[in-house]
């Protein structure tokens, strides 16, 4: 139940042409405190509860706990969310031993274009294709708690 992943900034859409899936995604968070984010999720025709623990020092690492729910009780629990539903679309790009998901924002996050790998340790060796721009595992700002409270059309 740890998660360990790394985060970088997307600087082309040239992963669309090689996307096995694309997914809409619509999240909030119940709670936003670092030490502890509940999320509440419809992507695609599924829903989802997480739970997440606070990041190790690196930001690569952190405790996840996820449930799949109902559609329509994911729906009724984001109603209570906090303010700053996020949506997004998640393209899955296969890429050697792993797969990345590319997160393409609207809203008020239009413009922001995020990949994530997620990794057996955080010193794996994984490719990094062409499209990947700078790393931003462990900068907070780029949290989807985050992005719900302060929004990349604010920064």
């Amino acid at each position: 139940m740890i998660e360990i992943e790394r985060k970088f900034l997307v600087k082309s859409d040239d992963y669309k042409s090689v996307a096995s899936s694309k997914t809409r995604i619509v999240q909030g968070f119940l709670n936003t405190d670092p030490n502890r984010t509940v999320r509440v999720r419809i992507k695609g025709e599924l829903g989802f509860i997480t739970v997440k623990g606070k990041s190790n020092e690196t930001g690569t690492s952190r405790f996840e706990w996820e449930k799949e729910i109902s559609v329509e009780e994911a729906d009724e629990l984001l109603k209570l969310c906090e303010k700053g539903i996020l949506e997004k679309c998640r393209y899955e790009i296969p890429l050697g031993n792993h797969v990345y998901e590319v997160d393409e924002f609207y809203g008020d996050n239009l413009g922001l274009t995020v990949a994530e790998i997620e990794l057996s340790s955080e010193n794996e060796n994984f490719e990094r294709p062409h499209w990947l721009a700078e790393e931003v595992t462990g900068n907070v700002k780029y949290y989807n708690s985050q992005l719900s409270k302060c929004p990349f059309n604010l920064w």
